[in-house]
């Protein structure tokens, strides 16, 4: 008896029809994705309104509508403005992700094009317009040296900037120092293209070049630098603020200094913003063109010193080969932007999976 009423009572009870909740079937929605989309295709051609993009602007107003009172009918108002809303979030995922893929789908297809060993062995020293050889080392090895150059320069700089900002600043010079990081945020990439000009190239380097402005790899490199300098601070200083007190705090009430606290707490923790912050600068100085045409001049030979002669880099033997009247030049040009991209994305990966190695947690 004891047995049959303990089961009984451990039985949850039935709830009321009336009580359960409608919901739409899970075919529902996508049935009515197709039946708007079809519908916008029938008034758009039919009636010789528009092309592709008008059936799909008009297909997704259609389905939200559609969606919108067969949700409203069945589940309720408060239920269809939810699948609503869900339904515009999906599509701005959508409308982002589409760019991005358009990208990289047009960078893969044509620029495998040329991806042989001519294209990273040789330079265009001596090539012409009815050549269709030539490559881009003389190239990569110019993106190589400016942005490690720039890098080396540059990092030091902005996290100790960073740390003086965050730890050490008070009062108005820490405020002046912020100031002016955010205005060199905004600067436009020719500009300090011409500073560098102006400053290194046709004032400094004369003095070691017996009197001649000298145009090299050098002066690309600081140039990029100052582009990279404010990114590289903005972002540090950031990542830094997120480290929670508690944890200086402790090392502080175990005696530890605050310069052994900030190398050996502060900076792990914050390590995988700062790497990100880092890429983000590489990953815009890779990429500029002005700055290395004021100042480099470019160049169609190999040059491995960065502080004698003209250098080119792979962004401007994009922006080159692409104004080229040659029919072979935007081949160079959309393998020389592949060869860019993933060697942004290599050197992102890699400095990812460094920052995981040494973060505090391991």
């Amino acid at each position: 008896m004891t047995t049959t009423l303990t089961s009984h009572r451990s039985r949850p009870p039935a709830q009321p029809e009336s009580l359960r909740a409608k919901r739409l079937p899970g075919y529902a929605a996508p049935a009515l994705a197709v039946l708007a989309l079809l519908v916008a295709v029938g008034l758009v051609y039919g009636l010789d309104l528009g092309g592709p993009v008008l059936v799909v602007v008009l297909g997704a107003l259609l389905y939200l509508a559609g969606l919108f009172a067969a949700a409203n009918a069945v589940e309720g108002r408060r239920s269809a403005r939810n699948r609503v809303w869900s339904a515009l979030i999906h599509s701005a995922l959508v409308l982002a992700v589409l760019p991005l893929a358009s990208v990289v789908w047009t960078l893969v297809s044509k620029g495998t094009a040329r991806l042989d060993g001519d294209f990273f062995g040789s330079s265009m020293n001596n090539i012409g317009a009815r050549d269709a050889n030539g490559g881009a080392y003389h190239a990569i090895i110019g993106t190589l040296e400016q942005v490690g150059i720039a890098t080396a320069i540059t990092v030091p700089l902005g996290v100790l900037c960073a740390i003086y900002i965050v730890e050490y600043g008070r009062g108005r010079f820490a405020f002046t120092i912020r100031f002016f990081v955010d205005v060199m945020t905004g600067i436009p990439s020719i500009v300090t293209g011409l500073f560098v000009l102006a400053f290194w190239v046709l004032i400094v380097s004369p003095w070691f070049n017996d009197g001649r402005p000298g145009f090299s790899g050098f002066a690309a490199a600081m140039a990029l630098g100052v582009l990279m300098l404010p990114t590289v601070v903005r972002s540090t200083e950031e990542m830094l603020r997120l480290v929670p007190a508690p944890l200086r705090e402790g090392a502080y009430a175990l005696g530890v200094p605050k310069w052994k606290t900030i190398l050996r707490v502060v900076l792990p923790t914050a390590l995988p913003g700062i790497v990100t912050g880092i890429m983000l600068s590489i990953a815009r100085a890779a990429g500029e063109t002005a700055p290395v045409l004021l100042v480099a001049g470019g160049g169609a030979a190999i040059n491995f010193n960065p502080f004698e002669n003209n250098q080119s880099s792979l962004a401007l033997f994009v922006y080159q080969q692409a104004g080229e009247a040659s029919k072979y030049s935007p081949a160079r040009a959309w393998t020389a932007a592949l060869t860019l991209v993933v060697l942004v994305l290599v050197l992102t990966v890699a400095a990812k999976l460094l920052a995981r190695r040494n973060r505090l947690g391991r």
